[in-house]
């Protein structure tokens, strides 16, 4: 039997003051129904990537659905071929996304909502600055045309490049990132510090590509997800690009036949940032891997048992 594994991902915000309570609640019923994915929750809502069988997805979905806070959630299906993850998290966390501001108010001060058959003609506006609020090694395999990449590594530089870069606070603003959730809080964080005209491609990247047809579409490359498929094509299919698991930024095929690079120790983005101790460590791990792969084990997580097989 081929298995395929149908993916989830999802986020909404919401005044959760009991969001701790739930943790345990919802970690027992992702393992009730074989789940296996990351799902963080704090006061501020909730935001989750889960893998399994459709049947167990659905029923996982309904069950937080059942929230009242989340009845409204909105969920962006793929698929995947094997298991993009290694085991199941549910994590309390002070934000959902984190962006270390105080007094972000996402409920009510986001930016304005575009749907994915809008958005062509907000960002072919010259008067709109299209604003990739992903990381760099995120934009470096993907991007929409003529948008400005935001030159952050972690999205809690966001801020910081905000006061270095944009000063014209009537600017038209559009925003975008992978699911939404990033954005929405960058330009909540937009709207908080007095910038007018801000928008947000409603649902990200991954919406629009599902919504909008390839012919007429003005993204350009693949989208980089944060589990073991690495990327998606434009038809939400895993894409061509590997994983440098010592730096953890997408590479292609080509990039591992150059001399940087080593399996699980370096490749060109980080071979000359590596010291001899984090060479050794990367070089040990790999090891490890490598004889649980020859014993068919996975060097961490257990294999997803098929309930309905």
């Amino acid at each position: 039997m081929n298995d395929t594994y149908s993916v989830a991902s999802f986020y909404h915000f919401a005044n959760w003051n009991d969001a701790h309570e739930n943790v345990a609640t919802i970690s027992d019923e992702a393992q009730l129904n074989n789940i296996y994915g990351t799902i963080l929750i704090a006061k501020e809502g909730i935001n989750g990537t889960v893998a399994g069988e459709k049947i167990a997805i659905n029923n996982f979905i309904n069950y937080i659905k059942n929230y009242s806070i989340f009845s409204t959630l909105q969920v962006k299906y793929s698929i995947s071929n094997v298991n993009p993850f290694k085991r199941m998290k549910v994590r309390f966390k002070k934000e959902i996304v984190a962006l270390k501001q105080d007094k972000v108010d996402t409920i009510n001060g986001r930016g304005s909502l575009v749907s994915p058959e809008d958005w062509n003609h907000l960002i072919e506006d010259e008067d709109t600055l299209v604003l990739d609020t992903r990381n760099v090694y995120e934009h470096r395999i993907g991007s929409f045309k003529n948008a400005k990449k935001v030159k952050t590594n972690s999205f809690r530089e966001f801020p910081q490049w905000v006061e270095n870069n944009l000063t014209n606070k009537d600017k038209k603003i559009a925003m975008y990132c992978t699911g939404g959730i990033r954005c929405e809080k960058a330009s909540a964080f937009l709207k908080n510090n007095g910038f007018n005209e801000v928008y947000q491609l409603d649902g990200g990247i991954l919406n629009y590509i599902e919504k909008i047809d390839k012919n007429n579409s003005l993204w350009d490359g693949e989208c980089f997800v944060f589990d073991d498929r690495v990327s998606l094509d434009s038809k939400l299919k895993p894409g061509k690009h590997l994983l440098c698991y010592a730096c953890r930024t997408p590479i292609t095929f080509e990039d591992t036949q150059k001399d940087d690079y080593t399996k699980g120790v370096s490749c060109h983005n980080c071979i000359s940032k590596l010291t001899k101790q984090k060479k050794d460590k990367f070089t040990e791990r790999q090891r490890q891997v490598d004889i649980a792969s020859k014993q068919g084990l996975k060097h961490i997580g257990q294999k997803i048992k098929k309930k309905h097989e």
